[in-house]
């Protein structure tokens, strides 16, 4: 089990970014962000990945960098949440590696719900819209239902134990994602159940952290044609485990 930490932390949150240029998405969440950021007293940084945009999503980033000197731009040209994902981690610094999602769903400030003082000892520690504490804030029935599916696929094939494995907001402590990124193969939506279901085998420690969630408008999911694209990968992420995949070099 991690030891547990008394010191404070210091903290990477890493988003990913694709045609967020929208005044109400990448600026109104950065601008939040800033304010959270401009409050603690701990070290923070934070890294957002341009996922090879084609709207002024860099323009954005740029001018953020240029006045915050704790922002770093980065730029991602593989296509894919998880391709932008595995960039920032990556290149994250700090002790805590926070992935956020550029809508903010999850307000800023419910990130210290996955540090210390507040949580300890976990290797790694996912965010859930379910279950007891957790508020979901103006979904539309049909896609709390395409979830729950989902969430029942993952549950038979890949990661056992958890009630939500796809929200967007998840804590790494930086040697288990630096541990774990390299591994990953998947580029897409489903990048996340694939180091989780690494992270299950390798016996690393997960936690669920209830946290109230906002549903926002023109998500980039598409309910149906990314929910078969997902499926497709649950069961590639089945496949190579069980071609060995994702076993330790020493246990091959």
């Amino acid at each position: 089990m991690p030891e547990q930490r008394t010191e404070k932390p210091s903290l990477s949150i890493v988003i990913p970014a694709y045609n967020e240029a929208d005044e109400d998405r990448l600026p109104a969440s950065l601008r939040e962000i800033v304010a959270f950021v401009e409050r603690q007293d701990f070290p923070i940084e934070v890294i957002v990945v341009n996922n090879n945009s084609t709207d002024a999503t860099q323009e954005v980033i740029d001018a953020a960098a240029a006045k915050y000197a704790f922002l770093v731009s980065l730029f991602e040209g593989q296509q894919g949440k998880g391709a932008a994902v595995r960039t920032g981690m990556l290149a994250a610094k700090h002790d805590y590696l926070f992935i956020c999602d550029a809508d903010l769903s999850m307000t800023i400030d419910q990130v210290l719900r996955f540090l210390p003082p507040q949580l300890n000892h976990y290797d790694i520690a996912i965010a859930s819209r379910e279950g007891p504490g957790a508020k979901r804030v103006g979904e539309p029935e049909f896609r709390h239902v395409i979830g729950r599916i989902f969430n029942l696929i993952v549950q038979v094939f890949a990661v056992r134990g958890f009630r939500d494995t796809q929200c967007g907001f998840k804590s790494f402590r930086r040697e288990i994602a630096h541990a774990l990124f390299p591994l990953q193969t998947i580029d897409g939506w489903t990048f996340d159940v694939e180091l989780l279901h690494i992270a299950q085998k390798r016996g690393y420690h997960i936690v669920e952290v209830p946290i109230t969630w906002y549903y926002k408008e023109h998500s980039k999911i598409k309910p149906f044609s990314d929910a078969v694209k997902m499926f497709r990968d649950v069961l590639r992420i089945r496949w190579n485990s069980l071609r060995g995949k994702y076993r330790r070099p020493e246990a091959r």
